[in-house]
């Protein structure tokens, strides 16, 4: 198992290595620069180019930063004058709130209607579960942002953008977790139907074994494994869902940074906030290898072989 982590923790750090400095020569490449936005004079846009150290080659600035950045040192935001790192520290925490909050919410909704509907073959309850699933697995965060702040706003139920109590959690969240939810809906659904077909199933029928205790004490445990491990992709649609969900209902987390860095040619934030999003999916990645590797130790066996 050591062995087996060391290879994903390594894949994970190369991850946010290449995500990084690709986001970073993105940012270079990308016409014009901080110090040339604001209509200043020729002289004094080279000044300031020159006081920010954007006069330098390209290969200088990305090796100047690539060294401070193994302290986690990724450099100074032009605009706010403030490290990068407690810029995206202070937003990392905010996206991670939320992203939790929609994970779980996903998890509790999702589970167990997959195996609702996995384990039932007819019903009202499983026509109306699926057809839902399949409607919520269509629509993208951002259509169910707007329609869930257009219901907030119509019907004053809810706030519809901050974050200044409990309540400002339930829009966002929603409109990240219920997409996540139908699609783990979808595979819990699957895999626990496979499960059940299994000759273990089956034998254990024939022994007069509660069909309720085979679906929740042996089946839900040999479908596992394939649920656990698309939890990584989760992860992912997770982090790329909150930004356009963050955008929409005004949540302070990474993505109006990122969208601020982006606009002010912010360089050095750029590449710290695609740092921090790329970290949050590696380490979603990794946990979720941890737990399918525990949940199926074959999983290991055959990375190793």
């Amino acid at each position: 198992m050591a062995l087996y982590l060391l290879r994903r923790g390594i894949a994970a750090l190369l991850l946010v290595f290449a995500v990084t400095s690709g986001a970073l020569l993105l940012a270079q490449l990308a016409p014009g620069d901080y110090a040339s936005q604001f209509g200043l004079s020729v002289d004094e846009i080279a000044a300031q180019r020159h006081t920010l150290g954007l006069d330098r080659p390209f290969t200088e600035q990305y090796t100047r930063w690539l060294r401070r950045g193994l302290t986690l040192d990724f450099g100074e935001s032009f605009q706010l004058r403030r490290p990068v790192t407690e810029l995206v520290r202070e937003r990392a925490a905010n996206t991670a709130l939320l992203a939790l909050s929609a994970l779980v919410l996903a998890t509790v909704l999702g589970i167990p209607a997959g195996i609702f509907t996995g384990s039932r073959r007819s019903g009202a309850a499983l026509r109306l579960l699926r057809g839902l699933s399949l409607v919520l697995l269509s629509v993208p965060p951002l259509i169910s942002s707007l329609v869930l702040l257009t219901i907030a706003a119509r019907t004053g139920w809810l706030p519809v953008s901050g974050m200044d109590g409990p309540s400002h959690f339930v829009v966002p969240t929603l409109a990240l977790a219920l997409p996540i939810a139908a699609m783990l809906e979808r595979l819990q659904s699957q895999t626990i139907r496979d499960a059940l077909n299994r000759p273990f199933a089956i034998s254990a029928r024939a022994r007069g074994i509660p069909e309720g205790r085979i679906v929740w004490r042996h089946g839900w445990r040999q479908s596992l494994g394939p649920v656990l491990a698309i939890y990584g992709v989760v992860i992912g649609s997770l982090f790329s869902g909150s930004f356009a969900v963050e955008m929409v209902t005004s949540w302070p987390g990474l993505a109006e940074l990122m969208r601020q860095a982006l606009m002010t040619r912010d360089t050095y934030l750029v590449a710290g906030c695609a740092a921090a999003g790329a970290g949050f999916l590696a380490i979603g990645i990794l946990a979720s290898d941890v737990a399918h590797a525990l949940a199926d130790p074959r999983i290991e066996g055959a990375h190793g072989a």
